[in-house]
């Protein structure tokens, strides 16, 4: 078993990172990049998981209805 430190631990109670504009000058702890921030998930699976998980719990509902009483 490896003894490591975590080099990242998220407290609660600081606040987030400001985005990073200029990462030469904070090299050594960056924030999160503007592209990373505001990017536009629409071609994501959100989308896609929004529409294929309730129909799959609709056919597994009506599977269990018919075939387990």
């Amino acid at each position: 078993m490896e003894n490591t430190d975590p080099k990242f631990q998220e407290s609660p109670g600081e606040h987030k990172k400001p985005i990073e504009h200029d990462y030469a000058k904070h090299e050594k702890d960056p924030g999160p990049s503007p592209q990373a921030v505001e990017e536009d998930n629409k071609d994501g699976a959100g989308p896609t998981m929004k529409w294929i998980l309730p129909i799959i719990v609709i056919i597994l509902l009506i599977f269990w209805f018919i075939f387990w009483k």
